[in-house]
């Protein structure tokens, strides 16, 4: 093995890199000081911010041909919902019960229909977009070669798939106003804010999803069991708060429940009804996941 000269800085690199074992990921990571332990500087969190909105850029170019269809991607189960429930169960419910938020069933189940579909795009959408870079194109490689921050990394990747979800979800409100004619109640800064975090959240979930899978059999697998199960669990389809106890823990365990009861809370009750624990909690949700994805990003291998 020739060697080079010792005046070079990296010529241990030189020496690796001719070893059929070692990963260049590995070699790259080696050179690159990432204090995923320390508290980071303010000019390391303005490199870190501008470093993500490039890896956003770079998603967004791919997604940018794809608006119309990633729009229309998650209206259909949210509409059949409103349809079946709203329309043919909601008939029924109104002359039998009074609702917690909204004038009719149909009014209640909408932000949930919101909450539903912003969680589907966001947690399919970044975890396929992932597994095809990892498992189909082998392009994944190339991001994890990059001289950015884990965290930056992660944070282009959710940025991402918050659009994807925004999008989507922007499309329910639409049928969400003209079944209701209430443009406001959909479009506040509380309930932007709200839908905001469960896109991050779910985004957050994606990323996770897509560097651990090893097949895209594997994401089925996270979407059937947990997923599914959050749609009709996470209070879009019922009040929380009129569960037993035992029940209601577990709603309360899902990120899902806070968006839901947050939007429907925004839409239609005054701020002194507002459940304003649900910010926090799905905040404290988000951050976690960024902790966890920033790490995931910084021993990936593949």
């Amino acid at each position: 093995m020739i060697k080079p000269p010792h005046h070079q800085p990296d010529a241990q690199n030189y020496e690796v890199i001719l070893r059929r074992d070692v990963n260049p990921i590995d070699i790259v990571k080696s050179n690159l000081v990432f204090p995923l332990s320390k508290t980071l500087k303010g000019s390391q969190w303005q490199t870190i911010i501008a470093d993500s909105l490039t890896v956003f850029w770079g998603e967004w170019l791919k997604l940018r041909v794809r608006i119309l269809q990633v729009a229309a991607a998650g209206l259909i189960s949210p509409v059949i919902y409103i349809i079946a429930f709203g329309l043919g169960l909601g008939s029924a419910l109104n002359s039998a019960m009074e609702t917690a938020a909204g004038d009719s069933y149909l009014e209640f189940i909408l932000p949930g229909m919101i909450a539903l579909s912003s969680m589907t795009i966001s947690f399919s959408g970044t975890t396929f977009s992932i597994c095809g870079e990892r498992l189909y194109t082998k392009t994944f490689a190339e991001t994890l070669l990059m001289p950015v921050h884990p965290l930056a990394l992660y944070l282009g990747k959710i940025l991402a798939g918050i659009v994807r979800g925004l999008m989507t979800s922007g499309s329910v409100i639409v049928v969400a106003v003209l079944f209701t004619g209430k443009v406001f109640s959909f479009i506040n800064p509380l309930f932007l804010l709200v839908l905001l975090l469960n896109c991050a959240v779910f985004s957050g979930l994606g990323v996770l999803v897509g560097l651990n899978v090893k097949s895209l059999e594997s994401v089925g697998l996270y979407n059937n069991f947990l997923i599914v199960p959050m749609s009709f669990l996470g209070a879009t389809f019922f009040d929380p708060r009129t569960l037993p106890l035992a029940l209601k823990v577990i709603v309360y365990l899902l990120p899902l429940s806070y968006a839901s009861t947050g939007l429907r809370a925004a839409a239609y009750l005054p701020l002194s009804q507002f459940p304003w624990y649900s910010i926090p909690v799905l905040l404290a949700f988000a951050i976690a996941l960024s902790f966890i994805g920033a790490y995931k990003f910084a021993h990936q291998q593949d």
